[in-house]
Protein backbone atom coordinates (compact mmCIF):
# COMPACT_ATOMS: atom_id res chain seq x y z
CA UNK A 1 0.00 0.00 0.00
CA UNK A 2 1.30 3.30 -0.91
CA UNK A 3 0.65 6.90 -0.87
CA UNK A 4 3.16 10.32 -2.14
CA UNK A 5 3.59 12.77 -0.12
CA UNK A 6 6.32 16.38 0.74
CA UNK A 7 6.53 16.13 4.00
CA UNK A 8 8.36 13.96 6.28
CA UNK A 9 5.15 11.44 6.68
CA UNK A 10 4.55 9.04 4.31
CA UNK A 11 2.14 6.04 3.92
CA UNK A 12 2.91 2.19 3.86
CA UNK A 13 4.18 0.07 1.54
CA UNK A 14 4.12 -3.32 -0.23
CA UNK A 15 6.40 -5.79 -1.93
CA UNK A 16 7.82 -3.36 -4.53
CA UNK A 17 8.81 -0.15 -4.40
CA UNK A 18 9.16 1.76 -6.93
CA UNK A 19 11.68 5.14 -5.98
CA UNK A 20 14.32 6.91 -7.35
CA UNK A 21 17.28 6.27 -5.94
CA UNK A 22 19.61 9.84 -7.57
CA UNK A 23 18.27 13.16 -7.12
CA UNK A 24 15.34 15.15 -8.83
CA UNK A 25 16.53 16.31 -11.92
CA UNK A 26 16.21 20.18 -13.18
CA UNK A 27 12.73 20.68 -14.57
CA UNK A 28 13.40 20.49 -18.46
CA UNK A 29 13.15 23.86 -20.30
CA UNK A 30 10.07 23.37 -22.38
CA UNK A 31 6.64 22.61 -20.80
CA UNK A 32 4.53 19.95 -21.97
CA UNK A 33 0.61 20.91 -22.50
CA UNK A 34 -1.47 20.00 -19.32
CA UNK A 35 -2.84 17.36 -21.22
CA UNK A 36 0.20 15.89 -22.51
CA UNK A 37 1.38 15.88 -18.87
CA UNK A 38 -1.94 13.86 -17.27
CA UNK A 39 -1.48 11.27 -20.15
CA UNK A 40 2.37 10.90 -19.42
CA UNK A 41 0.74 9.97 -15.72
CA UNK A 42 -1.50 7.49 -16.63
CA UNK A 43 1.07 5.47 -18.91
CA UNK A 44 3.56 5.56 -15.82
CA UNK A 45 0.56 5.23 -13.93
CA UNK A 46 -0.05 1.80 -15.63
CA UNK A 47 3.54 0.44 -15.45
CA UNK A 48 3.31 1.10 -11.83
CA UNK A 49 0.32 -0.86 -11.25
CA UNK A 50 2.25 -3.68 -13.16
CA UNK A 51 4.84 -3.42 -10.75
CA UNK A 52 2.71 -3.16 -7.67
CA UNK A 53 0.09 -6.29 -8.73
CA UNK A 54 3.08 -8.10 -9.13
CA UNK A 55 3.97 -8.44 -5.36
CA UNK A 56 0.51 -9.75 -4.00
CA UNK A 57 -0.77 -11.34 -7.25
CA UNK A 58 1.74 -14.19 -7.26
CA UNK A 59 1.50 -14.97 -3.61
CA UNK A 60 -2.14 -15.85 -4.04
CA UNK A 61 -1.41 -18.77 -6.96
CA UNK A 62 1.31 -19.62 -5.31
CA UNK A 63 -0.33 -22.94 -3.83
CA UNK A 64 -1.52 -24.02 -7.32
CA UNK A 65 1.76 -23.05 -8.87
CA UNK A 66 3.65 -25.24 -6.14
CA UNK A 67 0.90 -28.27 -6.74
CA UNK A 68 1.47 -27.84 -11.13
CA UNK A 69 5.22 -28.01 -10.92
CA UNK A 70 5.33 -30.13 -8.28
CA UNK A 71 8.10 -28.10 -5.91
CA UNK A 72 8.43 -28.51 -2.43
CA UNK A 73 7.60 -26.60 0.58
CA UNK A 74 11.34 -25.82 0.82
CA UNK A 75 11.46 -24.19 -2.53
CA UNK A 76 8.29 -22.50 -2.56
CA UNK A 77 9.89 -19.18 -0.68
CA UNK A 78 12.29 -18.60 -3.77
CA UNK A 79 9.24 -17.43 -6.03
CA UNK A 80 8.82 -14.70 -3.89
CA UNK A 81 12.62 -14.22 -2.82
CA UNK A 82 13.75 -14.44 -6.38
CA UNK A 83 12.17 -11.08 -7.57
CA UNK A 84 12.33 -8.87 -4.21
CA UNK A 85 15.76 -9.65 -3.39
CA UNK A 86 16.48 -8.89 -7.17
CA UNK A 87 14.86 -5.31 -6.92
CA UNK A 88 15.73 -4.85 -3.77
CA UNK A 89 19.74 -5.29 -4.51
CA UNK A 90 20.11 -3.63 -7.46
CA UNK A 91 17.21 -0.50 -7.16
CA UNK A 92 20.04 1.83 -6.34
CA UNK A 93 22.25 0.98 -9.51
CA UNK A 94 18.85 1.07 -11.57
CA UNK A 95 18.70 5.23 -10.76
CA UNK A 96 22.28 5.77 -12.16
CA UNK A 97 21.16 3.48 -15.28
CA UNK A 98 18.44 5.58 -15.76
CA UNK A 99 20.49 8.79 -15.53
CA UNK A 100 23.47 7.29 -17.84
CA UNK A 101 21.68 6.16 -20.62
CA UNK A 102 18.57 8.27 -20.65
CA UNK A 103 14.88 7.62 -18.38
CA UNK A 104 12.56 7.39 -21.42
CA UNK A 105 14.99 4.16 -22.99
CA UNK A 106 15.53 2.81 -19.45
CA UNK A 107 11.77 2.97 -19.01
CA UNK A 108 10.61 0.70 -22.01
CA UNK A 109 13.49 -0.90 -21.61
CA UNK A 110 12.49 -1.57 -18.20
CA UNK A 111 8.66 -2.17 -19.48
CA UNK A 112 10.04 -4.92 -22.23
CA UNK A 113 12.58 -6.79 -20.12
CA UNK A 114 9.68 -7.49 -17.29
CA UNK A 115 6.70 -8.37 -19.62
CA UNK A 116 9.66 -11.02 -21.43
CA UNK A 117 10.42 -11.93 -17.92
CA UNK A 118 6.35 -12.18 -17.31
CA UNK A 119 6.16 -14.56 -20.37
CA UNK A 120 8.95 -16.84 -19.45
CA UNK A 121 7.50 -17.27 -16.09
CA UNK A 122 4.04 -18.03 -17.23
CA UNK A 123 5.21 -20.50 -19.83
CA UNK A 124 7.43 -21.97 -16.98
CA UNK A 125 7.58 -26.04 -17.49
CA UNK A 126 9.86 -26.09 -13.85
CA UNK A 127 10.65 -24.49 -10.88
CA UNK A 128 13.83 -23.38 -11.63
CA UNK A 129 12.50 -21.73 -14.88
CA UNK A 130 9.86 -19.94 -12.76
CA UNK A 131 12.36 -18.89 -10.19
CA UNK A 132 14.87 -17.61 -12.75
CA UNK A 133 11.79 -15.36 -14.30
CA UNK A 134 10.53 -13.86 -11.26
CA UNK A 135 14.97 -13.09 -10.53
CA UNK A 136 14.66 -11.17 -14.29
CA UNK A 137 11.33 -9.24 -13.37
CA UNK A 138 12.79 -7.87 -10.41
CA UNK A 139 16.48 -6.92 -12.41
CA UNK A 140 14.01 -4.88 -14.85
CA UNK A 141 11.60 -3.87 -12.14
CA UNK A 142 14.77 -2.29 -10.88
CA UNK A 143 15.39 -0.83 -14.54
CA UNK A 144 11.48 0.27 -14.75
CA UNK A 145 10.74 1.79 -11.26
CA UNK A 146 13.11 4.66 -10.63
CA UNK A 147 13.10 5.82 -14.25
CA UNK A 148 9.44 6.04 -13.91
CA UNK A 149 9.47 8.41 -10.79
CA UNK A 150 11.87 10.42 -12.12
CA UNK A 151 9.91 10.63 -15.70
CA UNK A 152 6.94 11.95 -13.51
CA UNK A 153 9.22 14.11 -11.65
CA UNK A 154 10.41 16.14 -14.83
CA UNK A 155 7.36 15.99 -17.00
CA UNK A 156 5.31 17.87 -13.39
CA UNK A 157 7.23 20.67 -12.88
CA UNK A 158 4.57 22.95 -11.63
CA UNK A 159 4.35 22.53 -7.35
CA UNK A 160 0.85 22.07 -6.76
CA UNK A 161 0.42 19.91 -10.13
CA UNK A 162 3.66 17.85 -8.51
CA UNK A 163 1.87 17.38 -5.62
CA UNK A 164 -1.92 16.14 -7.59
CA UNK A 165 0.33 14.04 -9.58
CA UNK A 166 2.47 12.41 -6.88
CA UNK A 167 -0.77 11.89 -5.17
CA UNK A 168 -2.44 9.90 -8.15
CA UNK A 169 0.44 7.67 -8.30
CA UNK A 170 0.76 7.17 -4.90
CA UNK A 171 -3.44 6.18 -4.91
CA UNK A 172 -2.62 3.32 -7.99
CA UNK A 173 0.15 2.29 -5.79
CA UNK A 174 -1.99 1.90 -2.61
CA UNK A 175 -5.04 0.47 -4.46
CA UNK A 176 -2.54 -2.24 -6.37
CA UNK A 177 -1.89 -4.05 -3.85
CA UNK A 178 -5.87 -4.49 -2.77
CA UNK A 179 -6.28 -4.88 -7.03
CA UNK A 180 -3.58 -8.00 -7.33
CA UNK A 181 -4.66 -9.95 -4.82
CA UNK A 182 -8.72 -9.96 -5.45
CA UNK A 183 -6.56 -10.38 -9.71
CA UNK A 184 -4.76 -13.38 -8.29
CA UNK A 185 -7.44 -14.97 -6.89
CA UNK A 186 -9.81 -14.31 -10.36
CA UNK A 187 -7.03 -15.49 -12.95
CA UNK A 188 -5.81 -18.83 -10.49
CA UNK A 189 -9.46 -19.67 -10.10
CA UNK A 190 -11.21 -19.33 -13.20
CA UNK A 191 -8.17 -19.64 -15.96
CA UNK A 192 -4.81 -20.66 -14.16
CA UNK A 193 -1.98 -19.62 -11.95
CA UNK A 194 0.17 -18.60 -15.04
CA UNK A 195 -1.98 -15.63 -16.31
CA UNK A 196 -1.29 -14.23 -12.97
CA UNK A 197 1.94 -13.42 -14.64
CA UNK A 198 0.50 -13.34 -18.39
CA UNK A 199 -1.65 -10.18 -17.29
CA UNK A 200 1.39 -8.37 -17.26
CA UNK A 201 2.21 -8.14 -21.39
CA UNK A 202 -1.32 -6.36 -21.50
CA UNK A 203 0.05 -3.98 -18.54
CA UNK A 204 3.17 -3.29 -20.57
CA UNK A 205 2.13 -3.13 -23.87
CA UNK A 206 -0.34 -0.17 -22.91
CA UNK A 207 2.24 1.36 -21.12
CA UNK A 208 4.98 0.91 -23.90
CA UNK A 209 3.01 2.10 -26.76
CA UNK A 210 2.32 5.21 -24.49
CA UNK A 211 5.74 5.88 -23.46
CA UNK A 212 6.93 5.52 -27.02
CA UNK A 213 4.62 7.60 -28.05
CA UNK A 214 4.43 10.75 -25.39
CA UNK A 215 7.31 10.27 -23.31
CA UNK A 216 10.39 13.10 -24.57
CA UNK A 217 13.81 11.49 -24.85
CA UNK A 218 15.78 13.00 -22.13
CA UNK A 219 19.65 13.82 -22.24
CA UNK A 220 22.26 11.45 -20.87
CA UNK A 221 23.76 12.87 -17.86
CA UNK A 222 27.66 12.37 -18.94
CA UNK A 223 28.67 12.90 -14.88
CA UNK A 224 26.65 9.58 -13.96
CA UNK A 225 29.22 6.92 -12.51
CA UNK A 226 27.83 3.43 -11.55
CA UNK A 227 29.42 1.60 -9.13
CA UNK A 228 29.36 -1.74 -10.02
CA UNK A 229 31.61 -2.91 -7.57
CA UNK A 230 29.04 -1.97 -5.01
CA UNK A 231 26.46 -3.51 -6.67
CA UNK A 232 28.54 -6.86 -6.68
CA UNK A 233 29.15 -6.89 -3.18
CA UNK A 234 25.57 -5.77 -1.65
CA UNK A 235 24.15 -8.38 -4.63
CA UNK A 236 26.39 -11.04 -3.31
CA UNK A 237 26.40 -10.45 -0.02
CA UNK A 238 22.67 -10.51 0.25
CA UNK A 239 22.06 -13.59 -1.58
CA UNK A 240 24.63 -15.16 0.65
CA UNK A 241 22.19 -14.25 3.58
CA UNK A 242 19.37 -15.29 1.75
CA UNK A 243 20.59 -18.94 0.37
CA UNK A 244 22.36 -19.52 3.67
CA UNK A 245 18.92 -19.09 5.55
CA UNK A 246 17.19 -21.28 2.88
CA UNK A 247 20.07 -24.34 3.43
CA UNK A 248 19.73 -24.59 6.86
CA UNK A 249 16.54 -26.42 5.78
CA UNK A 250 17.87 -29.29 4.00
CA UNK A 251 21.41 -28.72 5.20
CA UNK A 252 21.02 -28.04 8.49
CA UNK A 253 22.18 -25.06 10.58
CA UNK A 254 25.90 -26.64 10.81
CA UNK A 255 26.41 -27.52 7.47
CA UNK A 256 29.14 -25.61 5.49
CA UNK A 257 26.62 -25.44 2.97
CA UNK A 258 24.48 -23.26 5.34
CA UNK A 259 27.17 -21.29 7.74
CA UNK A 260 29.41 -20.98 4.66
CA UNK A 261 26.63 -18.83 2.74
CA UNK A 262 25.64 -16.48 5.59
CA UNK A 263 29.73 -15.76 6.35
CA UNK A 264 30.40 -15.29 3.04
CA UNK A 265 27.13 -12.56 2.80
CA UNK A 266 28.06 -10.94 6.33
CA UNK A 267 31.46 -10.64 4.83
CA UNK A 268 31.08 -9.55 1.84
CA UNK A 269 27.95 -6.91 3.19
CA UNK A 270 31.02 -5.67 5.63
CA UNK A 271 32.95 -5.42 2.50
CA UNK A 272 30.34 -3.18 1.11
CA UNK A 273 30.61 -1.09 3.89
CA UNK A 274 33.78 -0.61 3.55
CA UNK A 275 33.67 0.01 0.24
CA UNK A 276 31.14 2.95 0.41
CA UNK A 277 33.44 4.90 2.20
CA UNK A 278 35.78 5.02 -0.69
CA UNK A 279 33.84 5.18 -4.14
CA UNK A 280 33.79 8.40 -5.75
CA UNK A 281 30.20 7.61 -6.34
CA UNK A 282 28.62 5.32 -3.74
CA UNK A 283 25.60 3.67 -4.19
CA UNK A 284 24.41 4.65 -0.41
CA UNK A 285 26.57 7.45 1.12
CA UNK A 286 26.87 6.25 4.55
CA UNK A 287 25.80 9.55 5.81
CA UNK A 288 22.82 8.69 5.10
CA UNK A 289 22.61 6.27 7.45
CA UNK A 290 23.83 8.35 10.90
CA UNK A 291 20.76 10.21 11.99
CA UNK A 292 19.12 8.31 14.79
CA UNK A 293 15.24 8.65 13.57
CA UNK A 294 16.59 7.46 9.98
CA UNK A 295 18.44 4.49 11.57
CA UNK A 296 15.56 3.62 13.38
CA UNK A 297 13.42 3.85 10.42
CA UNK A 298 15.35 2.13 8.34
CA UNK A 299 15.55 -0.75 10.45
CA UNK A 300 11.73 -0.58 11.48
CA UNK A 301 11.29 -1.01 7.59
CA UNK A 302 13.81 -4.24 7.88
CA UNK A 303 11.50 -5.55 10.06
CA UNK A 304 8.13 -5.26 9.15
CA UNK A 305 9.05 -6.47 5.67
CA UNK A 306 10.52 -9.58 6.94
CA UNK A 307 7.03 -10.43 9.46
CA UNK A 308 5.14 -9.29 6.63
CA UNK A 309 5.94 -11.11 3.77
CA UNK A 310 6.03 -14.11 5.82
CA UNK A 311 2.11 -13.27 6.90
CA UNK A 312 1.02 -13.36 3.23
CA UNK A 313 2.85 -16.39 2.09
CA UNK A 314 1.80 -18.71 5.27
CA UNK A 315 -1.58 -17.16 5.83
CA UNK A 316 -2.09 -18.05 2.50
CA UNK A 317 -1.14 -21.63 2.64
CA UNK A 318 -3.25 -21.95 5.50
CA UNK A 319 -6.42 -20.25 4.24
CA UNK A 320 -6.62 -22.39 1.17
CA UNK A 321 -4.57 -25.79 2.28
CA UNK A 322 -6.27 -25.78 5.40
CA UNK A 323 -9.42 -24.45 5.26
CA UNK A 324 -10.15 -25.13 1.79
CA UNK A 325 -10.49 -21.56 0.81
CA UNK A 326 -10.55 -20.81 -3.13
CA UNK A 327 -8.15 -18.06 -4.76
CA UNK A 328 -10.99 -15.63 -4.67
CA UNK A 329 -12.05 -15.99 -1.26
CA UNK A 330 -7.96 -16.30 0.01
CA UNK A 331 -7.84 -12.76 -1.29
CA UNK A 332 -11.02 -11.29 -0.20
CA UNK A 333 -9.79 -12.36 3.04
CA UNK A 334 -6.91 -10.25 3.20
CA UNK A 335 -8.29 -7.06 2.06
CA UNK A 336 -9.67 -6.39 5.68
CA UNK A 337 -6.25 -5.91 7.20
CA UNK A 338 -5.46 -4.16 3.70
CA UNK A 339 -7.86 -1.36 4.99
CA UNK A 340 -6.86 -1.57 8.50
CA UNK A 341 -2.89 -1.17 7.34
CA UNK A 342 -4.25 2.37 5.83
CA UNK A 343 -6.34 3.33 7.89
CA UNK A 344 -3.88 3.28 10.90
CA UNK A 345 -0.95 4.20 8.38
CA UNK A 346 -3.08 7.70 7.30
CA UNK A 347 -3.60 8.45 10.82
CA UNK A 348 -0.05 7.88 11.82
CA UNK A 349 1.57 9.54 9.14
CA UNK A 350 -1.28 12.53 9.64
CA UNK A 351 -2.21 12.85 13.18
CA UNK A 352 0.03 11.09 15.53
CA UNK A 353 3.43 11.35 14.42
CA UNK A 354 3.23 15.43 13.53
CA UNK A 355 2.08 15.71 17.37
CA UNK A 356 3.57 13.30 19.39
CA UNK A 357 6.99 11.95 17.50
CA UNK A 358 7.13 8.39 16.66
CA UNK A 359 8.96 6.97 19.76
CA UNK A 360 5.57 6.05 21.18
CA UNK A 361 3.76 5.13 17.93
CA UNK A 362 6.05 2.32 16.31
CA UNK A 363 6.96 0.55 19.18
CA UNK A 364 3.17 0.33 19.52
CA UNK A 365 2.59 -0.66 16.06
CA UNK A 366 5.48 -3.81 16.70
CA UNK A 367 3.80 -4.34 19.50
CA UNK A 368 0.06 -4.63 17.93
CA UNK A 369 1.67 -6.83 15.05
CA UNK A 370 3.34 -9.19 17.27
CA UNK A 371 0.42 -9.76 19.56
CA UNK A 372 -1.20 -10.30 15.32
CA UNK A 373 1.17 -12.94 15.14
CA UNK A 374 1.35 -14.80 18.61
CA UNK A 375 -2.94 -14.78 18.59
CA UNK A 376 -2.63 -16.45 14.33
CA UNK A 377 -0.60 -19.30 15.95
CA UNK A 378 -4.26 -20.65 17.51
CA UNK A 379 -5.45 -21.00 14.25
CA UNK A 380 -6.72 -24.75 13.52
CA UNK A 381 -8.09 -27.23 11.11
CA UNK A 382 -11.89 -25.72 12.51
CA UNK A 383 -11.44 -21.87 12.77
CA UNK A 384 -14.05 -19.96 12.04
CA UNK A 385 -12.79 -16.42 9.86
CA UNK A 386 -14.80 -13.73 11.59
CA UNK A 387 -13.95 -14.82 14.83
CA UNK A 388 -10.80 -17.07 14.27
CA UNK A 389 -8.77 -15.68 11.61
CA UNK A 390 -9.85 -11.92 11.03
CA UNK A 391 -8.96 -10.74 14.83
CA UNK A 392 -5.25 -11.05 14.43
CA UNK A 393 -5.33 -10.15 10.88
CA UNK A 394 -6.57 -6.51 11.77
CA UNK A 395 -4.53 -6.75 14.86
CA UNK A 396 -1.75 -6.81 12.54
CA UNK A 397 -2.78 -4.66 9.85
CA UNK A 398 -3.52 -1.78 12.08
CA UNK A 399 0.06 -2.80 13.66
CA UNK A 400 1.70 -2.59 10.62
CA UNK A 401 0.07 0.85 9.27
CA UNK A 402 1.54 2.33 12.93
CA UNK A 403 5.26 0.70 12.00
CA UNK A 404 5.30 1.29 8.11
CA UNK A 405 4.18 4.84 7.54
CA UNK A 406 6.27 6.66 10.20
CA UNK A 407 9.31 4.76 9.15
CA UNK A 408 9.02 5.29 5.64
CA UNK A 409 8.42 9.06 6.07
CA UNK A 410 11.28 9.31 8.57
CA UNK A 411 13.43 7.28 6.78
CA UNK A 412 13.43 10.26 3.62
CA UNK A 413 13.31 13.33 6.46
CA UNK A 414 16.14 15.93 6.75
CA UNK A 415 18.34 14.50 4.64
CA UNK A 416 20.38 16.90 2.12
CA UNK A 417 18.72 17.29 -1.36
CA UNK A 418 21.67 15.46 -2.95
CA UNK A 419 20.90 12.41 -1.09
CA UNK A 420 16.87 12.37 -0.66
CA UNK A 421 16.61 9.94 -3.77
CA UNK A 422 19.31 7.48 -2.35
CA UNK A 423 17.43 7.96 0.89
CA UNK A 424 14.39 7.10 -0.82
CA UNK A 425 15.78 3.62 -2.48
CA UNK A 426 17.32 2.33 0.30
CA UNK A 427 14.55 2.68 2.65
CA UNK A 428 12.14 0.59 -0.58
CA UNK A 429 15.39 -1.88 -0.61
CA UNK A 430 15.00 -2.41 2.77
CA UNK A 431 11.62 -3.76 2.97
CA UNK A 432 12.54 -6.03 -0.21
CA UNK A 433 15.53 -6.98 1.37
CA UNK A 434 13.37 -7.50 4.72
CA UNK A 435 11.23 -9.34 2.88
CA UNK A 436 13.56 -11.89 1.03
CA UNK A 437 15.50 -12.89 4.10
CA UNK A 438 12.21 -13.18 6.57
CA UNK A 439 10.56 -15.25 3.88
CA UNK A 440 14.13 -17.41 3.27
CA UNK A 441 14.39 -17.62 7.35
CA UNK A 442 10.65 -18.08 8.27
CA UNK A 443 10.42 -20.64 5.82
CA UNK A 444 12.92 -23.04 6.61
CA UNK A 445 11.53 -22.84 10.48
CA UNK A 446 8.37 -23.60 9.16
CA UNK A 447 9.13 -26.75 6.88
CA UNK A 448 11.95 -28.15 9.67
CA UNK A 449 9.13 -27.86 12.06
CA UNK A 450 6.90 -29.81 9.90
CA UNK A 451 9.60 -32.57 9.51
CA UNK A 452 10.10 -32.56 13.16
CA UNK A 453 6.11 -33.57 13.43
CA UNK A 454 5.94 -35.93 10.66
CA UNK A 455 9.03 -37.46 12.47
CA UNK A 456 7.46 -41.26 13.32
CA UNK A 457 4.19 -40.82 11.73
CA UNK A 458 2.31 -41.62 8.67
CA UNK A 459 3.32 -38.73 6.14
CA UNK A 460 0.29 -40.49 4.05
CA UNK A 461 -2.28 -39.65 6.55
CA UNK A 462 -4.14 -36.73 5.61
CA UNK A 463 -4.53 -35.69 9.23
CA UNK A 464 -1.36 -36.18 9.78
CA UNK A 465 -0.37 -34.22 7.11
CA UNK A 466 -2.82 -31.49 8.03
CA UNK A 467 -1.37 -31.12 11.57
CA UNK A 468 1.95 -30.83 10.01
CA UNK A 469 0.86 -27.99 8.28
CA UNK A 470 -0.43 -26.17 10.99
CA UNK A 471 2.86 -26.68 13.04
CA UNK A 472 4.59 -25.04 10.18
CA UNK A 473 2.17 -22.40 10.35
CA UNK A 474 2.43 -21.52 13.65
CA UNK A 475 6.26 -21.88 13.99
CA UNK A 476 6.11 -18.91 11.30
CA UNK A 477 3.85 -17.28 13.07
CA UNK A 478 6.10 -17.26 16.33
CA UNK A 479 9.38 -15.95 14.90
CA UNK A 480 7.37 -13.28 13.17
CA UNK A 481 6.36 -12.55 16.77
CA UNK A 482 9.70 -12.79 17.49
CA UNK A 483 11.10 -10.25 14.86
CA UNK A 484 8.27 -7.46 16.01
CA UNK A 485 9.18 -8.26 19.14
CA UNK A 486 12.75 -7.47 18.58
CA UNK A 487 11.47 -4.26 16.85
CA UNK A 488 9.90 -3.08 19.42
CA UNK A 489 12.64 -3.08 21.59
CA UNK A 490 15.15 -1.54 19.24
CA UNK A 491 12.88 1.32 18.16
CA UNK A 492 12.59 2.42 21.63
CA UNK A 493 16.16 2.51 22.53
CA UNK A 494 16.92 4.24 19.00
CA UNK A 495 13.85 6.58 18.10
CA UNK A 496 13.88 10.31 19.14
CA UNK A 497 11.67 11.87 21.96
CA UNK A 498 9.28 14.06 20.51
CA UNK A 499 7.50 15.20 17.30
CA UNK A 500 9.74 15.41 13.92
CA UNK A 501 10.94 19.06 12.47
CA UNK A 502 9.30 18.55 9.00
CA UNK A 503 10.89 20.07 5.98
CA UNK A 504 8.20 21.71 3.34
CA UNK A 505 10.36 21.91 0.50
CA UNK A 506 11.25 18.37 0.91
CA UNK A 507 11.11 15.90 -2.15
CA UNK A 508 8.66 13.64 -2.85
CA UNK A 509 8.53 10.33 -1.99
CA UNK A 510 6.85 7.34 -3.29
CA UNK A 511 6.63 3.39 -2.01
CA UNK A 512 3.99 0.98 -2.07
Amino acid sequence: MSRTSTDATDSPSSPTSPVSPVDPPPPPSTEASPRHRWWILAVIGVAQLMVVLDGTIVNIALPSAQQDLGFSDGDRQWVVTAYALAFGSLLLLGGRIADLFGRKMTFLVGLVGFAGASALGGAATSFEMLVAARAVQGLFGALLAPAALSLLTTTFTDAKERAKAFGVYGAIAGAGGAIGLLLGGLLTEHLDWRWTLYVNLLFAAVAFVGGAVLLRRTSRDRSATLDVPGAILVGGGLFGLVYGFSNAETHDWDSPATWGFLVAGAVLLAAFTWWQTRASHPLLPLRVLLDRNRGASFFSVLISGAGMFGVFLFLTYYLQQSLGYTPVRTGLAFLPMTVALMISATLASSVLVPRIGPRPIVPLGMGLAAAGMVWMTALDLHSGYATDVLPPLLAAGFGLGLVIAPAMGLATAGVDARDSGVASATVNAMQQVGGSIGTALLNTLATGAATDYLAGRNPRDPAVQAQAGLEAYSTAYWWSAVFFAVGLVVSVALYRRGAPATDPDAAPVVHM
